[in-house]
């Protein structure tokens, strides 16, 4: 389609391309032209959500359900919060006053034989539901840690009295770890065994708060050998592990063992473990052991092998030491030396100066000489004209010539 003009035919686009134009240089010129078809454009897109909506009622009635859903959820969430805040706190206050009041009880209990079976009338009606009876429980083990011989069986025979023992039971069999935790303590302090099985299969247990409590039932529940457990132990005993067991026995003066026996453990930290406590408590019978240890497959094992030699101070080992120094890494042929300084042996002097002939490792000739010196005379003697032999320099000299006046100490 075409317009007729005077210089000639106008196509349509033309046509729609002069407007174009037009409109521009007017919005240009007139800005409240300008601001009007902004808030036309406005109004466009907010016609534009309209209509979407109205031509969308599914989409309408989902964003009502999420915001009803969302409120709904809040005031739940609320009301357990304020519940379960005011259930504690009412328990708390409950605890405390069944605290006095089985305390009491079981002091009478303990003291006043005139009221024992009044006492165990009182205690089963009192503790009639899991909550009172688990306070009950608490309250017996408190009053157990600090007390020992009759009295403490007392409480026991209290405790079997009262049908406790079935709840410890049913919490060490439980399928919830943390339950497991209660009734292995329990069980522990009232020096009951039914559930030894259970505990000694959470040995290995992937988690380790468990394993711990575990270990720490079974060192209770072991009369002659607090150690038994490691019988059993596949996981790694971590260090950790081993000094809260170490301190538990030490401070409950319980029977040491000789723990040469796990020296055969495949399982590695328990060797490490038995050479440690080996060294601790200066088992000298253990020797023998100590030696085929010299021989392991793992490095650490020889090391603290090694070690145990010089801290136990166990001379016969010494020949051994001195056959596996050429074939041994360099942090134990470095151990090997501080245990002949440990355990200076004459014997061994001329040994030990091939080491300084032979290494070039300070630290190496340091050790050596050390061990030399603390052979007393005859090893200073050496030394001495080993530091003032002229016939040749060695780099060992400036070295033997600090260690014999003390300044590298």
């Amino acid at each position: 389609m075409a317009f007729s003009l005077q210089d000639g035919e106008v196509t349509q686009d033309e046509v729609y391309q002069i407007g174009t134009l037009q409109n521009v240089e007017s919005a240009v010129s007139n800005p409240e032209l300008n601001e009007n078809a902004d808030t036309s454009e406005e109004s466009r897109y907010r016609r534009f959500i309209i209509d979407t909506f109205q031509k969308s009622p599914v989409l309408i009635t989902i964003l009502y359900i999420v915001i009803l859903y969302s409120i709904i959820t809040l005031i739940v969430l609320l009301i357990f919060i304020l519940v379960n805040r005011s259930r504690m706190e009412r328990e708390t206050v409950i605890k405390e006053e069944l605290n006095e009041n089985f305390q009491q009880q079981v002091m009478d209990y303990l003291f006043d034989p005139d009221r024992k079976e009044e006492v165990t009338r009182e205690l089963v009606e009192i503790a009639s539901d899991k909550f009172k009876r688990q306070v009950l429980i608490n309250q017996m083990i408190d009053l157990s840690v600090n007390l020992k011989g009759d009295i403490k069986e007392k409480i026991k025979d209290l405790y079997l009295k009262l049908g406790l023992k079935r709840d410890s039971l049913e919490k060490a069999r439980s399928k919830k770890w943390h339950e497991n935790i209660k009734g292995f303590r329990e069980l522990a302090f009232m020096n009951i065994r039914e559930a030894n099985e259970e505990i000694i299969e959470s040995l290995n247990s992937p988690n380790e708060i468990l394993r711990m409590e575990a270990q720490i039932a079974m060192v209770r529940l072991s009369d002659d050998n607090p150690y038994h457990f490691l019988n059993f132990m596949e996981k790694p005993f971590s260090l950790w592990e081993q000094i809260t067991l170490h301190e538990l026995v030490i401070q409950h003066n319980l029977s040491v063992p000789d723990f040469s026996q796990w020296f055969e453990s495949e399982n590695i930290s328990v060797v490490n473990f038995g050479l440690q406590m080996a060294s601790w408590f200066r088992q000298k019978e253990s020797e023998e052991g100590v030696i085929k240890l010299l021989e392991h497959e793992n490095e650490n094992v020889r090391n603290a092998a090694i070690r145990v030699v010089g801290e136990v101070k166990l001379e016969n080992s010494l020949s051994h030491l001195q056959r596996i120094y050429k074939g041994e890494s360099y942090k134990n042929r470095l151990e090997i030396l501080k245990s002949f300084a440990k355990v200076p042996d004459e014997n061994y002097l001329n040994f030990l100066k091939s080491v300084l002939d032979n290494e070039d490792d300070v630290q190496l000739q340091i050790q050596a000489t050390k061990a030399m010196e603390n052979t007393d005379e005859p090893g200073i003697s050496m030394l001495i004209k080993l530091m003032k032999s002229k016939s040749e320099y060695k780099n060992y000299q400036i070295i033997i010539r600090h260690v014999l006046d003390g300044r590298i100490y």
